[in-house]
């Protein structure tokens, strides 16, 4: 069973920056995709971005563009999300998650077969 464990989360005010590490326990470089989501109380699961095997790019949803960037060390099996000019609305539970199985839009988190528990991100204003 694959095991991802997140860190990194904390509370900052806004315009602060983070950055979260997600640690694998197999190779990442076996996922086709590697994701970053994020769930506010009350709220559905929201796509941060992904990370797709053998493509240079990451892609962002349009209100982290600019702000986020995801970055992957396979010799670390680890992903990272660079947060910076972070915002009140930012805040929420965290997750990473890999596609190991699944098919379909690297966005869509229906198709991650592995998931984090999480870490929290708190911005105040």
């Amino acid at each position: 069973q694959v095991q991802l464990v997140e860190s990194g989360g904390g509370s900052v005010q806004a315009g602060g920056s983070l950055r979260l590490s997600c640690v694998s326990s197999e190779y990442t470089s076996g996922f086709p995709c590697m994701g970053w989501f994020r769930q506010a109380p009350g709220k559905g699961r929201e796509w941060v971005g992904n990370v797709v095997r053998g493509l240079k790019d990451s892609y962002y949803a349009d209100s982290v563009k600019g702000r986020f960037t995801i970055s992957q060390d396979n010799a670390k099996n680890t992903l990272l999300l660079q947060m910076n000019s972070l915002k009140p609305e930012d805040s929420a539970m965290y997750y990473c998650a890999a596609v190991f199985r699944g098919l379909g839009a690297c966005n869509n988190h229906t198709i991650y077969d592995y998931w984090g528990r999480g870490t929290q991100v708190t911005v105040s204003s």
